[in-house]
């Protein structure tokens, strides 16, 4: 069974597959300082895209963009989880990251916010977690108090991706404590100079990362700096959750689908008492599991982010995709690794990162722990004769 996309979107994919493997593989192994793309490659490889004709795939024409909905950028994840080039919590190389989130601010707010990240000139980093509330984001206790025509912030975030390259946060706060997250969070634009906003620390981590802490110490923005209406905040951000969910689960496919190139090119090349590792059988069952979650994860994939693009409500269905995409695809470079004996354990070839980042993401996100506990409430519900 395959899902059928339109001509538009098999032509794109098709294009950028091409592109990723003729300009972007050859390079991945010095394609970045730390955990950065070098600024001279992502230069390059960006005004390559744009040459493409694949740059805001996404965005609805009218805000600047081809209007190909999530499913193609969902495709450009895919294609770029291939590769250890485009590091996986920054920004890709096919246009700046744009959350759903600044698609709906106000027009003072655009001109301000949205336009500058579109051209480039202005990075964001969204600020939800906490040390209290990661994977349970309606626990949040960074508070937002009115205060004539300014709210004042107070708190502290934890875990926050690409702050100290960023000119504002999107920042998610407590405006009525007796709501929580049911109408009691909303969302603020926060520019990073703001007196009493710090970055407390930078937290490296197994991947190479470093997010960071943010401390809130009096915070004072104007009203006009909130997102939306007070106590929406929580819906805008499931918005971007979902999305997040969806591209946990497109990187994993092209995880999964290189770690399978690279093991069966490995395994018909090696040979150990005289026999290709191609021709045993337990190399070859881990082959066919591999083999079985790519085609398995290829269909949740498509059918949920098919289902996002025509307005349907798709929350649970992204909890499946993202636990079983990071748990699928780490599972699948621990197979390449194993295949690959001692070579997959050197930095000479990408699997040793793949199975760090792919590690990570069943964490990041939304731990596959909480998200059960969700999914079981729903089965509870659905199920109940």
């Amino acid at each position: 069974m395959e899902i059928e996309l339109s001509e538009d979107l098999r032509m794109m994919k098709a294009q950028v597959r091409r592109f990723i493997d003729s300009e972007v593989i050859p390079i991945e192994r010095e394609a970045s300082d730390g955990f950065d793309m070098k600024p001279e490659i992502r230069a390059r490889l960006e005004a390559k895209t744009r040459d493409l004709g694949y740059w805001f795939v996404e965005l609805p024409e009218d805000k600047g963009g081809l209007g190909l909905g999530l499913m193609a950028r969902v495709l450009l994840w895919e294609e770029m989880g291939r590769t250890i080039a485009v590091p996986p919590r920054k920004q890709s190389i096919f246009g700046p990251e744009v959350s759903p989130m600044l698609l709906n601010l106000a027009p003072a707010q655009k001109e301000k916010y949205l336009l500058p990240v579109m051209s480039g000139e202005k990075k964001s980093c969204f600020a939800l977690s906490e040390p209290d509330a990661g994977g349970d984001p309606g626990g949040i206790r960074t508070t937002a108090v009115r205060d004539g025509d300014d709210y004042v912030i107070n708190g502290y975030k934890v875990f926050i991706t690409n702050a100290q390259a960023a000119d504002f946060a999107q920042v998610m706060a407590v405006t009525d404590p007796q709501k929580g997250r049911r109408g009691g969070i909303s969302a603020f634009l926060v520019d990073m100079n703001t007196p009493g906003l710090t970055i407390a620390r930078e937290q490296p981590t197994m991947m190479g990362d470093r997010p960071c802490e943010l401390a809130f110490d009096n915070v004072r923005v104007p009203a006009s700096a909130l997102i939306g209406q007070e106590g929406k905040g929580f819906e805008l951000a499931q918005d971007w959750i979902n999305q997040g969910r969806l591209r946990h689960g497109a990187r994993a496919i092209g995880v999964i689908e290189r770690c399978l190139e690279m093991a069966v090119n490995h395994a018909r090349q090696r040979k150990t008492f005289g026999t290709s590792l191609a021709d045993r059988q337990a190399v070859q069952w881990m082959l066919v599991d591999s083999y079985l979650d790519l085609k398995a994860l290829r269909l949740m994939v498509y059918a949920t982010t098919l289902a996002y693009d025509r307005g349907e409500d798709v929350r649970h269905d992204a909890y499946v995709v993202k636990m079983q995409g990071d748990r699928m695809s780490f599972e699948a470079a621990d197979r390449c690794m194993q295949i690959h004996g001692g070579l997959g354990l050197t930095t000479d070839l990408p699997i040793e990162q793949f199975w760090r980042d792919q590690r990570s993401m069943m964490i990041t996100e939304g731990p596959e722990e909480i998200l059960r506990g969700a999914l079981a409430q729903k089965i509870l519900r659905d199920y109940a004769q």
